[in-house]
């Protein structure tokens, strides 16, 4: 999960609109994630008494693992370089940005649960 949405999960958000700002969030950093944030894979991890050794491969943007892969049949690799070539990285960012104000602003807005009543006579 990027840095951009990891401030979403802490308001609770019960509404259709929230959930509805959540899922726009979600789809952003989907892409922004499979196309523009490089990761690294495993390849190995031994363990020598208290000593983890851990090997990984270089670092590559999932999409680029994708299109690498033999068994990848020509269409998916022409659709994702055509949703590669549209992504505008600042723009990406600054709507996820946007989104997730909007969806601030909506959480703050809600009024709050009403209090429930006190039973005074049990602290007697």
């Amino acid at each position: 999960m990027s840095n951009k949405t990891r401030a979403v999960q802490w308001i609770g958000y019960d509404t259709a609109a929230e959930l509805d700002k959540l899922n726009e969030i979600w789809e952003l950093d989907r892409i922004f994630n499979n196309y523009l944030l490089p990761q690294q894979k495993l390849l190995s991890k031994q363990r020598h008494r208290a000593n983890v050794t851990k090997k990984h491969d270089a670092p590559a943007v999932p999409h680029q693992r994708a299109i690498r892969q033999d068994r990848m049949h020509k269409r998916p690799v022409i659709q994702m370089n055509a949703a590669f070539k549209k992504i505008k990285p600042i723009a990406l960012s600054r709507q996820i940005l946007a989104l997730t104000a909007e969806l601030e602003t909506l959480a703050v807005a809600k009024k709050p649960a009403p209090l429930k009543p006190v039973n005074r006579a049990w602290n007697n």
